[in-house]
């Protein structure tokens, strides 16, 4: 389960539509609908909310902005109708090392798509996210 912290239109086609279905599995997980992945280590930024549930909504509801922007038909009804209010911070460190994590994996998988963003040196984060100075964080699987 990859719940990026990067921007959803850094994904290419294949990114984006695994990230609606993993945050999809995020907002069972953190609803209580399934038992699998409770402990993943990426649910911990949410978990540590007053409303994880608002706040996996609103990280889909970006994740949706971008599909729709794309032309993509995403299932809204899948979505909690909660919503998070204000930003998570998350660090620097974090969205460089998934900056980093992203290129590798468009290098080799959608190569044109990697071309277009290989000048780009600071990503914008998720809509969701505020950043904040910081190393990657100790969930993180390095």
């Amino acid at each position: 389960m990859r719940l990026w912290t990067l921007h959803p239109r850094y994904l290419d086609s294949k990114g984006l539509v695994a990230a609606w279905r993993e945050a999809l599995l995020a907002q069972k997980v953190l609803t209580g609908k399934t038992k699998g992945y409770r402990h993943h280590p990426q649910l911990a930024r949410f978990r540590r909310l007053a409303n994880p549930a608002a706040a996996i909504g609103s990280f889909l509801a970006g994740i949706a902005d971008e599909a729709h922007r794309r032309g993509y038909r995403f299932d809204l009804t899948r979505v909690s109708t909660a919503r998070f209010d204000g930003c998570i911070p998350e660090t620097r460190g974090q969205l460089q090392f998934e900056w980093s994590h992203l290129r590798t994996k468009l290098q080799r998988r959608s190569p044109q798509f990697y071309r277009t963003l290989q000048r780009l040196t600071s990503p914008r984060p998720h809509p969701l996210f505020r950043i904040v100075p910081g190393d990657i964080n100790a969930w993180e699987r390095t």
